[in-house]
């Protein structure tokens, strides 16, 4: 096979000129890149002066409350309405942008002059976010940036931390009880009916806790068949002729470690008793997970391929919606047109308040734009205030997280009722945001077609 430097004079100029356009892009991008954490960190700071501003103004509608934290929550809903994207992730990256301006503005520069990449400046960031003084960060930040500008994300990464660890004023065993506060699990969305669990521990403890389900995930996978091998009975000159043991198989595990890994940790959550925080009674080890699906009566039936989904958002495969249908102790079940998929009512076979699994099986997730909390994790607002003379029905009613609950009524956020499920939403800058109800997990049935049953 030719090597590429058996390539004509001509290709290889080519070649050169396209990599020196990449590295221009890149650059650009980078450069991009800043300017628009510079405009989400100018959000950040217009939002703080105008709570700042609101303290002393009676007529604010931030007057009261935590007057910095709505301010920023308007913004940032503004921003994502604008931008069709959950105003939580805009305020995330608001606050994000913040700090690299705010903490490391030598990093924003050079990212901006394109001397370093993004992924070079979150690096930098994660590790030296760590350092507690302007000092202590001015000097780590002019250090780093010299290896950056010859290092890549990944190798720069330990070099940074042991170029901060040298500016600490806290010693590594302070920062570590500091750090355990932030210990978590959340969970992620996949496509394909998957999900991933993600959780943030304690190093050792997290360590520890991989290296015994990778053994275990070992031992479970290298279970071989031993079908054909035989055990003999020892014999002598008065025993008995040679006695077999039966053939026995065992099947060959042929999961990957990983897969087996994923296996077992999921079993050992869902039905390991926690022994380490359990009371004598036992009651944590009685607890049972539960999820919420809403699937398609026909493909319980097996009619239709229509995916089940998890509260809404996460579809899983029909075998497992009817294994835990068939399980379920009690059902919502939710009645639609069978051509408009349009929610007509609701009933349960074990009775609860029809007007709120009703608002909740329409909408679904808080109504919001861009918001996508389940409804089961919302309140229930009336959009014309029930003070105001509003009355409590399906048409006044919708499912609102706490977050944008607050926001609408003690910020200049507005929503109008248009009817159908349909809310219009008028943010600080008068821009119209309408939100539609989500349509319904169904299979609608053509007008053509066969009764099912």
């Amino acid at each position: 096979m030719p090597a590429l430097l058996d390539a004509a004079p001509e290709q290889l100029n080519a070649l050169g000129a396209v990599t020196d356009m990449l590295v221009s892009v890149e650059r650009t991008i980078a450069s991009l890149l800043a300017a628009h954490d510079g405009l989400l960190a100018l959000g950040n700071r217009i939002a703080l002066e105008t709570a700042e501003e609101a303290r002393t103004d009676e007529s604010s509608p931030y007057l009261g409350h935590d007057g910095a934290d709505l301010a920023v929550r308007a913004v940032a809903a503004e921003f994502g309405a604008a931008l069709r994207m959950s105003d939580r992730t805009v305020q995330r990256r608001m606050a994000d942008a913040d700090l690299l301006v705010t903490l490391f503005p030598a990093v924003w520069r050079a990212q901006g002059a394109g001397d370093i990449s993004p992924a070079h400046a979150r690096v930098i960031v994660d590790v030296g976010m760590s350092l507690e003084g302007e000092a202590e960060r001015d000097a780590y930040t002019a250090e780093i940036l010299e290896h950056a500008a010859v290092e890549s994300p990944n190798r720069l990464r330990r070099r940074a931390r042991r170029i901060a660890e040298r500016h600490q004023r806290r010693t590594i065993d302070e920062r570590h009880r500091a750090a355990r506060a932030d210990r978590a699990v959340w969970v992620k969305d996949l496509d394909d009916g998957m999900a991933e669990l993600g959780l943030r521990g304690p190093s050792a403890l997290v360590h520890g806790a991989f290296d015994r389900l990778s053994s275990m995930a070992k031992a479970a996978r290298d279970q071989i068949s031993v079908s054909g091998e035989h055990a003999a009975v020892p014999t002598s000159a008065t025993a008995a002729p040679e006695e077999r043991i039966p053939d026995t198989e065992v099947a060959p595990d042929t999961r990957t470690l990983a897969q087996a890994r994923s296996d077992l940790a999921l079993d050992l959550l869902l039905t390991g008793a926690p022994f380490g925080h359990d009371d004598d009674d036992g009651r944590l080890a009685a607890i049972r997970g539960s999820v919420s699906i809403t699937v398609p009566v026909l493909t319980l039936m097996g009619s239709t391929t229509t995916p089940a989904e998890i509260d809404g958002h996460a579809p899983i495969d029909a075998d497992t919606a009817r294994q835990l249908a068939g399980s379920a102790p009690g059902w919502d079940r939710v009645l639609t047109h069978p051509v408009t998929d349009a929610v007509l009512a609701v009933d349960r076979y074990r009775p609860s308040p029809d007007l709120k699994r009703l608002v909740r099986a329409r909408d679904q997730r808080c109504r919001f734009p861009c918001c996508g909390l389940p409804a089961r994790d919302c309140d229930l607002d009336h959009t014309r205030d029930h003070a105001l003379g509003g009355d409590t029905s399906t048409d006044n009613l919708a499912a609102l997280c706490r977050r944008h609950h607050v926001l609408k009524h003690h910020s200049p956020w507005h929503v109008e009722n248009l009817g159908g499920g349909f809310h219009s939403w008028m943010s600080p800058t008068g821009r119209v945001y309408v939100d539609a109800p989500p349509e319904a997990n169904a299979a609608p049935i053509p007008r053509d077609a066969a009764p099912p049953f």
